[in-house]
């Protein structure tokens, strides 16, 4: 018995030391007193549906060669970016109509929940009351609603009054939400602790100092207009570093009509994002600040379809210009999307849907846009990043381009106030369309767009940035 009990001491003792000192790689212990580290964050995202990694890397942005037709010379730069992964073709119009579709289906939610309370949910699973939020899983009784469900199912579409088309009032289509600065957040000068604003230890700190924070913000008024304002107060708390942003997500169909004077697009402006035969063709007509709201829909989507788990998840955005032109350029870091010199092949098959020779816009087997993905993809898996439509970055156009943004995941950002001079609001595009020559389709092309203004020559597509990239990058000549 005695001989047993020092067989189970000694067992305890081993046990004891494994769990003190053991050689787990993802615990919080040491092997013999050695510090071996402990796991991070467990989260793995998931591939993104539709996206293609571009894995991170080097290349000279820009280009030496002045362009021969418009004398023009694009900065250039040796620049380095992390992975990240991208769509690998435009938004479709298909893709957009979902957004456009959830906006107003989340208006009639609320309508509805002001008639019917099981349109809202007000307790938690255990009971507990919680702030009202609407109950997607109920279904919207587009069938055989009753009457007052019928006003509000009729309130969202209005009727031309010359035809009597019925069609969604585009005037309501309001995306509402808020972004989280921590860029701005981090900067030491924004600090809420007052003796964390400064290192010098030689400088005594004034804790009644006011830091003044400028943000933005909007509402709709009582007439359905939206108004948007950058206001500046004194930095009190995190909320300070919250934008909030109003944006009617329509597109503006108008654009084939005001784009080209003395053209008959008016078939373009009525049906093109409408009509199912364009479903797969990019969307036009967004604007910057419409792909950005879009951005943060997609992110928010994704968010709701994986649960709670994904909170933290990498948010979808637009690619900062260096991106989009590395993506572009493909693995081997070409001038045009494609390997091949020239753009045909021999057989006299085009790479890319644009305006070949002097107005033949029809050479290439399109008169505008074209269907996503029918043209070959670069090496990097990347469908019309050339031709077809051109498209917004997130950064903002200067001259200096590049010249003025760091070597390492180059980037410029400039929130412009309602106030700035509206040359302040131009944003990078790159990419070339349908209706542009050869020059212009080249990946080092910049050319630049105000942040209001939706073209029918202009779509987007987003990036999501990867997390902890492994490899060793490739430079690109």
């Amino acid at each position: 018995m005695k001989r047993l009990f020092e067989i189970v001491v000694a067992m305890t003792i081993v046990l004891l030391v494994s769990c003190m000192g053991g050689t787990s790689r993802s615990g919080s212990g040491a092997t013999g007193g050695e510090v071996t580290g402990v796991s991070g964050s467990s989260l793995q995202e998931p591939a993104p549906y539709g996206m293609v990694l571009v894995k991170r890397g080097s290349l000279k942005m820009g280009s030496e060669k002045t362009d021969s037709l418009w004398g023009k010379q694009m900065p250039i730069r040796e620049i380095s970016v992390d992975a990240f992964w991208m769509d690998e073709h435009e938004v479709t119009n298909s893709m957009y109509r979902q957004f456009v579709f959830w906006v107003r289906d989340s208006i009639i939610r609320e309508r509805l929940a002001e008639v019917d309370d099981t349109y809202k949910i007000e307790e938690d699973k255990n009971g507990d009351p919680i702030t009202p939020q609407l109950n997607w899983r109920k279904p919207i009784p587009w069938k055989n609603p009753d009457e007052d469900q019928q006003r509000v199912l009729e309130s969202v579409y209005t009727v031309h009054p010359f035809d009597g088309t019925k069609m969604l009032d585009a005037k309501q289509m309001n995306y509402r939400y808020e972004v989280f600065d921590y860029a701005m957040a981090a900067q030491r000068k924004y600090r809420l602790d007052p003796e964390e604003r400064i290192l010098n230890t030689d400088i005594e700190v004034n804790p009644d100092d006011v830091v003044m924070i400028s943000k933005d913000t909007a509402y709709v008024d009582d007439e359905g207009r939206i108004h948007r304002e950058t206001i500046t107060r004194p930095l009190s708390s995190m909320w300070d570093f919250v934008n909030t942003y109003i944006v009617n997500v329509y597109p503006d169909t108008t654009c084939w009509v005001n784009d080209f004077q003395n053209a008959e697009n008016e078939i373009y402006m009525r049906q093109y994002f409408s009509h199912s035969n364009y479903n797969q063709y990019p969307v036009v007509g967004v604007n910057w600040e419409q792909a950005n709201a879009f951005c943060n829909w997609r992110t928010d989507f994704l968010i709701r379809g994986l649960g709670p788990s994904a909170k933290y998840i990498q948010r979808y955005r637009l690619p900062t210009e260096a991106e989009w032109e590395f993506a572009a350029r493909g693995k081997d870091g070409n001038e045009l999307p494609w390997t091949q010199e020239g753009v045909k092949s021999d057989n006299g098959c085009f790479y890319a849907n644009f305006k070949p020779d002097r107005g033949n816009y029809t050479s290439d087997g399109n008169l505008i846009t074209s269907r996503v993905g029918i043209y070959s993809a670069n090496s990097n898996g990347l469908y019309d990043m050339a031709g077809n439509v051109a498209e917004w970055t997130s950064t903002v156009f200067t001259e200096a381009g590049v010249l003025s943004m760091s070597d390492m995941n180059p980037e410029l950002r400039y929130n412009a106030a309602k106030e700035d001079p509206y040359a302040l609001k131009r944003k990078s595009v790159r990419g070339g369309s349908w209706k542009d020559p050869e020059s212009f389709i080249k990946s080092a092309w910049r050319s630049s767009e105000y942040q209001n203004v939706g073209r029918s020559f202009i779509g987007f597509r987003c990036v999501r940035s990867q997390v902890g990239t492994a490899g060793k990058a490739k430079k690109q000549k």
